[in-house]
């Protein structure tokens, strides 16, 4: 029987004007049905966010308290939220778990990280300050397959800098959100903190509001390039990460057993959907079929299943759109006549499973190499030299993540000096990200910063303080004269 959920607004529990239901990918069945909000509730959000108390604008400190409990009580309810993580999208429940301790961790980093007043010019005549004011209320869009650590990458930073917040989280992923909203309810003013839930026109709604001076969005590039357009009319501020298409390039002197085990592992993890995951490796031809022959060995001991059987190492595809948009790209390749070699089936009916799968005799012009798979595939191209793997890799309109693997440290940094990413790794892939990291997409992978200090200066607008000094002690000198 499917669980009710409800939305937080303006501080108190928020029915919506209808329900639409949520799926477990595992099963394919209906398990949460969840408010549909209406414009005006979005109205009532953005009026009580425009009345917050002025102190959650100026004092830190509270909102320092306010965010340490929101971390502890993360913590404290974290198999809750990471149960919604797994039914809503399919995970494994121990990465679930690891993702809610990421979320906290990030409410922890921002309740401890001040922007500073910088001191441009202090000579005795002139004091020249940059302060960081908050920049109002603030839109934040997730998706679907980090539910609760994209949430926190954003709604954290966001509060921490003094702002109101209104989450709209993916219709395919919203009971986690709605949870986190039950939790942190009552830590927070009114109005600072709002979850709405939508499946139609909510997404247009929020990001067109007057009100909204912000708007932070993960997803794909065609919903970003919408988001940019709506924010410019009224010259919104945003930050926007649209995904990735990150390339792995593997050196001629990998260890191929190694290098084949941890790409593997790495591209597998959430079932591929991660913007920053390995999703095209080249390999030098010399080398390609020792390399391949090792990544199929890894992938075909992943077993496959529910996020909630505890020998879980891979779950299904979070959807049924992004399972048949991955199958999908599989056939191509199949009726190109590239190479299909499939890891293990699950051993469970129903839901959006999907085996992990290595392809090869692919290269630019397929899909499954042009465009970001978001799902278990593996794709293995050849390259001739570095220089050509260079071209293939940069050949992209991404730019978020890539790699380079090599016992020559030196040799791999070179490469990584002319990829086009926002972020190069040497012999790993998004390894250890954390709140205190940037992440940041260059071309059309995104506007922007997000985490560190720099993520939280997005949310704030620069002010410019001069104080004439010089005139201050000649007022001074002129009152104690009369």
């Amino acid at each position: 029987m499917a669980i009710n959920y409800t939305m937080t607004l303006n501080g108190r529990q928020a029915e919506g004007v209808g329900t639409f239901g949520v799926r477990n990918p595992a099963t394919g069945e209906v398990f949460a049905e969840v408010p549909e909000a209406s414009a005006t509730q979005v109205d009532q959000a953005m009026s009580a966010a425009l009345r917050i108390p002025a102190e959650w604008r100026t004092d830190r400190e509270l909102r320092a308290k306010a965010l340490h409990e929101v971390a502890a009580v993360m913590r404290v309810h974290a198999e809750d939220l990471a149960r919604a993580i797994t039914c809503e999208m399919g995970k494994p429940l121990a990465h679930a778990m690891r993702e809610v301790a990421g979320g906290a961790a990030y409410f922890d980093y921002y309740a401890d990280l001040d922007l500073p007043v910088t001191t441009i010019r202090d000579d005795g005549k002139v004091r020249l300050e940059l302060r960081r004011r908050p920049v109002g209320p603030v839109a934040a869009i997730t998706p679907w397959n980090g539910p609760i650590i994209l949430m926190a990458a954003k709604v954290a930073p966001a509060l921490a800098a003094g702002n109101p917040v209104i989450l709209k989280p993916s219709p395919y992923s919203p009971v986690s959100a709605l949870t986190f909203g039950d939790l942190v309810r009552e830590l927070l003013p009114p109005g600072v903190f709002a979850v709405l839930t939508g499946s139609g026109d909510l997404g247009r709604w929020v990001t067109e509001h007057p009100a909204v001076r912000k708007v932070t969005f993960t997803g794909s590039i065609a919903v970003g390039k919408q988001v940019a357009v709506a924010a410019a009319r009224d010259l919104k501020r945003v930050t926007l990460e649209l995904g990735g298409n990150d390339p792995v390039i593997a050196l001629d002197d990998v260890d191929a057993q190694q290098f084949a085990e941890r790409v593997a592992t790495l591209a597998l993890v959430n079932a591929g959907q991660i913007c920053i995951a390995p999703k095209r490796i080249y390999v030098p031809a010399s080398r390609h079929d020792e390399i391949v022959d090792a990544l199929v060995a890894s992938v075909r001991g992943v077993r496959v299943g529910d996020g909630l059987d505890p020998g879980t190492v891979m779950g299904p595809i979070a959807n049924k759109a992004q399972h048949e948009f991955v199958a999908g790209l599989v056939r191509e390749v199949h009726d190109a006549g590239g190479q299909v070699i499939s890891g293990q089936a699950p051993d469970v009916r129903g839901g959006h499973y999907y085996p992990p799968t290595v392809v090869t005799g692919v290269g630019k012009g397929m899909r499954v190499v042009d465009e970001e798979q978001f799902g278990p595939v593996i794709p293995v191209i050849r390259y001739t030299d570095v220089h050509d793997a260079i071209e293939q890799a940069n050949s992209t309109m991404y730019g978020l993540g890539s790699s380079v693997w090599s016992a020559d440290l030196a040799r791999a940094e070179a490469i990584a000096d002319r990829l086009e990413a926002g972020t190069s790794w040497i012999n790993t892939h998004f390894a250890s990200i954390g709140p205190e990291q940037t992440l940041s997409g260059v071309k059309w992978s995104g506007i922007g910063v997000e985490g560190g200090r720099w993520g939280l200066e997005e949310f704030t607008d620069p002010h410019l303080r001069y104080v004439d000094l010089a005139a201050a002690t000649s007022h001074t000198s002129t009152e104690e004269s009369q």
